[in-house]
């Protein structure tokens, strides 16, 4: 009797160690960790949504089997370096950029951890991927098109209002694509024939500035490029935009929805869905190498019907019947 009991206590003894070993194991596994960096200022929580949609398409969920750490250059892109650094040292398995110059900096901080980005910059041009298709090394990422909207968007002004002869263009000159952003808007202008007032801003104290220059040279409209510095500050700039009476332009949909009159830009909701999926992937064991760069295909035209009232304009038929969504 005592001999069965001595018996059957070492056995639980020996199961419990057995059942309790996969449990220590598991414990001692690290969970992986995704480094986000963005230039923003603020964190969308709808595109945030949207990246970790397409994040549990590979059955990854943020604080249960992945962790995600943030960092934000609020604007400031020469932070983007001590940013990258940081998170190399937190030893992040995929770094996920949503900025033109946040993706540089993570280039030059390493040729190893891969890196999955959102930009509007032309990746091949920047020299970042070897080609859309086959980009080679470490990085991959999807395409926004951001820069070569800017034509698109001055065509819509002109076409909302079509009797101005002079429309600014108001350009954050510390962002990378600055210069393409301005050349491409000069040959649309000079193919619809306004004449353009280029305003420079990088800092909230030029805004004041450069409302004051576009009255001074009665320009008739205006067309804010991408920025993600601008958008930052989108509130401000559509406020001064109704103070001052312009009717104007933006990239997102957010400064239409803040009571600017037009917004046109890529459905950012669907590209970072594509970064979530691409940073799964690779946590998966996929290669940046071999998944090719998405290019943006759906795009968002926002017109705030309000906002036109309030500035006497009639929005010509054609315009409201393509635009995706009319803010009453």
């Amino acid at each position: 009797m005592q001999f069965d009991r001595l018996k059957r206590r070492k056995l639980i003894t020996l199961l419990g160690g057995v059942a309790a070993w996969p449990l220590a194991a598991r414990a001692q596994q690290r969970m992986p960790v995704i480094g986000f960096m963005t230039g923003g200022t603020r964190w969308r929580s709808q595109l945030i949504a949207a990246f970790m949609s397409g994040l549990k398409k590979s059955d990854y969920v943020d604080g249960q089997n992945v962790a995600v750490e943030y960092r934000s250059a609020d604007g400031h892109y020469d932070r983007f370096p001590l940013l990258a650094a940081d998170l190399i040292d937190r030893q992040v398995d995929v770094l996920v950029v949503s900025s033109n110059d946040g993706v540089l900096a993570a280039k030059q901080a390493t040729a190893t951890i891969p890196i999955v980005f959102g930009m509007g910059g032309d990746p091949v041009a920047l020299g970042l991927v070897a080609s859309l298709n086959r980009p080679g090394g470490n990085i991959t990422g999807v395409f926004f098109f951001t820069q070569e909207l800017e034509a698109k968007r001055l065509g819509l002004l002109h076409e909302m209002v079509p009797k101005v002869t002079t429309i600014a263009v108001l350009v954050n000159p510390d962002y990378s694509p600055a210069e393409n952003q301005v050349r491409n808007a000069q040959e649309a202008a000079a193919h619809l024939g306004v004449q353009l007032l280029v305003l420079r801003a990088n800092v909230e104290g030029d805004f004041d500035a450069a409302f004051a220059t576009l009255v001074q040279q009665r320009a008739g409209a205006l067309l804010v490029c991408a920025s993600p510095f601008f958008f930052n500050r989108h509130q401000q700039l559509v406020v001064l935009a109704a103070r001052h009476a312009v009717p104007a332009i933006y990239e997102w949909r957010e400064f239409a929805v803040a009571g600017g009159l037009m917004s046109y830009g890529t459905n950012l909701s669907e590209a970072y869905r594509q970064m979530g999926d691409y940073a799964g992937q690779i946590l998966k064991g996929a290669k940046p190498a071999d998944l090719p760069v998405v290019q943006s295909t759906k795009f968002e035209f926002v017109i705030n019907l309000s906002t036109a009232k309030a500035l006497s304009i009639d929005v010509p038929p054609t315009l409201s019947a393509r635009a995706d969504e009319v803010i009453e």
